[in-house]
């Protein structure tokens, strides 16, 4: 079993049951590190959803600190989309599609070169 170590992300995920009754899942992401069992510098992102059935801490990798933190959302999200496929709860954040983990604020980039905004950050 892995360490979640620092936290550096938390959301919690209410949880409706078909009778009215609400718990919550709590879903933590712990600060990525570099794998030392890795030969080529990849690096670990653990995670742990807090009420499932299983409170274990759990580990995405990638190749860099970013990859290994996204692929950690990638998999909470998938785990949460399972639970509420296996049983007759809603799982709710804000009312957002994929409780929120799914990023794509469709914004295009112009082209390095051709002037203008590059965004709004």
């Amino acid at each position: 079993m892995s360490e979640l170590g620092e936290v550096v992300a938390e959301r919690r995920i209410a949880v409706i049951d078909p009778d009215g009754a609400t718990s919550e899942l709590v879903v933590r992401l712990g600060k990525p590190h570099p794998d030392p069992s890795s030969r080529n510098g990849d690096w670990g992102c653990p995670f742990q959803v807090e009420g499932l059935n299983e409170n274990s801490v759990q580990t995405a990798y990638g190749v860099d600190s970013l990859q290994a933190l996204l692929l950690a959302a990638y998999r909470v999200r998938l785990l949460l989309a399972e639970h509420a496929g296996q049983t007759s709860a809603r799982l709710d954040w804000l009312g957002q599609p994929d409780f929120g983990l799914r990023v794509d604020p469709g914004l295009t980039v112009p082209p390095a070169g051709l002037g203008g905004p590059a965004g709004p950050w």
